[in-house]
């Protein structure tokens, strides 16, 4: 976009950018912030029907899809307080620092072929690595909270966090290795085709990592059955406790967008990402090439419906995330810390080494019924290899330009 606003407006550079940049943002925030409010919807309304009532039904007619924006009216009306013993500063900003951790890692995020905000040729690594910072405005909140029932929840928060943080490395690693990239993007990329292409399906043990992956995301992102930081039981309500009115959406806002966020993840690395389970734009030959940049009617269209296979495959992780929390019962903080350390960490250390070991002997597997590229697994570049690959033509070509007119001097 930058790009397109430097040379075909014929704007400054530095304005360029920050125009594109500007648009990115909005764009990610209108997805965070719409995206919360339909998920909180969402959630009353599978919880209503999963304990056999209608949820929401005042606010928007028969379905009540006006009622997460009526509480955030009220939400915006409330008064916003502090303890008198809270550490103000901290207590104010507590909410951002959670809320940014989330938005920031979506700009890593992609969402098709070159539809992303920031393309980072190590994206998996910027996404966990900015996701993680969202502990710490939890912290925050129940250290300055001035309660210790608030920092109760906190210093479970963080615990949970840390150790759930390494099963679920341990089962993103098992994508990065077969594909041999931390691109996102190659990732992807590289499951197109029929759905047999989809990582889920390599082996049995990245079948499995898949399953783990997905009990520790609810875990990282504090969902049922692990909200132990928020447990109502015996926190009250955990480390949001003394908080009212905007800054109090701001911890739910960060909570539904990395929900989305690590179901988005969860697609590109075991479930084709935005390709979907039949090539219908790859048949008609719409799709982008790898080393395509110019724009065309038919490959933005099927950039668009890729953008919208990957939303839909994040909102039904969504939705299985709500459909567990009213299903299952909340389980002790020993429990929870039983779970990763006796069992999550185990098995992922295993479907690792399985992987690998599957990887490294070639043995067959679903992927092998279809092939994922015309020319295999091992066409799908990285982009930085492309850009090397057309510079260094490029320069051959000038040399070659360069030698042929010498020659002609020569000769004259």
């Amino acid at each position: 976009m930058a790009e397109f606003f430097a040379e075909i407006l014929c704007l400054p550079t530095w304005l360029a950018y920050l125009l594109a940049g500007l648009i990115h943002c909005a764009w990610i925030l209108n997805l965070v912030a719409g995206g919360a409010l339909f998920f909180i919807w969402l959630e009353r309304k599978v919880s209503g029907r999963i304990q056999d009532r209608l949820g929401p039904t005042r606010c928007g007619g028969k379905f009540g899809w006006l009622q997460t924006l009526a509480d955030g009216l009220k939400l915006l009306t409330k008064e916003d307080v502090a303890p008198g013993e809270a550490d103000v500063f901290l207590f104010r900003i507590a909410p951002y620092v959670s809320f940014v951790s989330s938005f920031a890692a979506f700009l890593a995020l992609p969402f098709a072929t070159g539809w992303v905000a920031l393309h980072i040729h190590t994206g998996i690594f910027f996404i966990l690595a900015v996701l993680s910072l969202e502990v710490f405005g939890v912290i925050l909140a129940g250290y300055s909270s001035g309660s210790k029932w608030s920092l109760y929840g906190a210093v479970r928060e963080a615990a949970q966090v840390v150790s759930y943080e390494v099963p679920l490395k341990l089962c993103i690693v098992i994508p990065v290795l077969l594909c041999g990239t931390l691109d996102l993007v190659t990732i992807a990329n590289m499951q197109a085709g029929w759905f047999t292409n989809w990582l889920v399906f390599h082996d049995p043990f990245t079948f499995a990592a898949f399953w783990i992956y997905f009990t520790c995301s609810l875990a990282s992102v504090n969902r049922a059955p692990f909200d132990l930081a928020e447990a109502e039981s015996e926190l009250v309500a955990g480390f949001h406790t003394e908080y009212s009115g905007l800054r109090w959406s701001f911890f739910f806002m960060a909570e539904y967008g990395s929900m989305f966020l690590v179901s988005a993840l969860c697609s590109i690395l075991f479930l084709g990402g935005w390709n979907g389970p039949i090539p219908v734009f790859d048949l008609l030959g719409w799709t982008y090439g790898q080393d395509e940049t110019a724009f065309r009617l038919t490959g933005y269209l099927a950039n668009l419906a890729s953008c919208g296979n990957l939303i839909l495959k994040g909102v039904a992780g969504v939705t299985v995330m709500i459909w567990v929390r009213w299903t299952l019962p909340r389980l002790r903080i020993d429990q929870v810390m039983t779970t990763c350390l006796k069992y999550c960490v185990p098995l992922a250390a295993i479907c690792f080494l399985g992987a690998l070991t599957w990887h490294l002997t070639g043995a067959p597997g679903l992927n092998d019924l279809a092939p994922v590229t015309p020319s295999g697994a091992a066409g799908v570049r990285e982009r930085w290899v492309l850009q090397a690959e057309a510079a260094e033509q490029a320069a051959e070509q000038a040399a070659a330009v360069q030698a042929s007119s010498m020659a002609g001097k020569v000769e004259g």
